[in-house]
């Protein structure tokens, strides 16, 4: 179904579930807003684990309802094994999906929830993005819009489409619609294996340059480098003024840069010349 964003799909997904606070949700530390936000709204216990695979099963209890995490660590570009964490937990994952549809292959069969973003990876306009539900009939429609019902009582009882059709939140431009579809045909049947490329060859430049890079064991094409937490905005601005943009991460004492399939060789050159 179309969402306008990853934190949008989040929303729809957690009101439907009904959770109380005698329910849990396993997260991990490294979540962005997007996903903590609904979180905290959805009315259980957040219990936050570091992003390890084992630490994140340990977590789990009786009363854990839902891992929610990220496929890519929006931080470090880390990517987590969300199949085999549902596999061995049994439990339904909510996937926050924003850096990684676009950057990976992503297959969300099998997963209960997975959110995605139009316009990052995916080079689609603002505002656009979607939620893969695989049980929509299991999931309360909890946000409904006029767009939900295929048809309603004067006291506000309604009949929900069946799918993921009910779940659709308002109307989305055509013409977001139009720039995505028009973005998804633009991108090249090579562009995993030129992304995964040009990022290795990102942290190898950054790491003979001098710089700390954070090398996760499963990484996709985000890469983070350490930098003492006061001055991560100075390196941002002073990259920026060499004509180069990453993203500093704050409070974290670390600065990131996105490559994906379209980013070049002088590209990177320009990075590691202005550190």
């Amino acid at each position: 179904m179309r969402t306008s964003s990853t934190t949008d799909g989040c929303n729809i997904v957690l009101a439907g579930l009904d959770l109380s606070d005698e329910d849990e949700i396993v997260t991990t530390t490294d979540e962005h807003f997007g996903l903590l936000g609904p979180l905290h709204m959805s009315g259980a216990k957040i219990v936050v684990a570091s992003p390890d695979p084992d630490v994140i099963l340990a977590a789990v209890t009786p009363r854990t309802r839902l891992l929610a995490l990220s496929h890519v660590l929006w931080t470090t570009g880390q990517v987590l094994p969300v199949h085999e964490l549902e596999e061995r937990t049994g439990l339904p994952v909510l996937v926050d999906g924003a850096q990684s549809v676009g950057a990976i292959p992503v297959d969300a069969r099998g997963l209960d929830f997975y959110t995605i973003s139009g316009q990052k990876w995916l080079c689609g306009p603002e505002a656009t993005g979607a939620l893969v539900v695989g049980d929509p009939e299991g999931l309360r429609v909890a946000r409904p819009s006029y767009l939900s019902q295929q048809e309603y009582d004067p006291d506000g009882t309604f009949v929900p489409w069946p799918g993921a059709r009910r779940f659709d939140p308002m109307w989305v431009p055509s013409a977001l619609m139009s720039g995505l579809l028009a973005a998804l045909e633009l991108s090249p049947d090579w562009c995993f294996e030129r992304a995964a490329e040009m990022a290795e060859r990102c942290r190898d430049l950054l790491a003979a340059a001098g710089a700390d890079v954070v090398v996760p064991e499963e990484r996709a094409t985000l890469i983070s480098w350490r930098v003492p937490a006061e001055g991560s905005a100075a390196v941002v601005a002073g990259l920026a003024e060499a004509g180069v943009v990453v993203r500093d991460l704050p409070g974290r004492g670390l600065v990131r840069a996105s490559v994906g399939w379209w980013t070049s060789d002088e590209d990177l050159e320009r990075l590691v010349a202005a550190l």
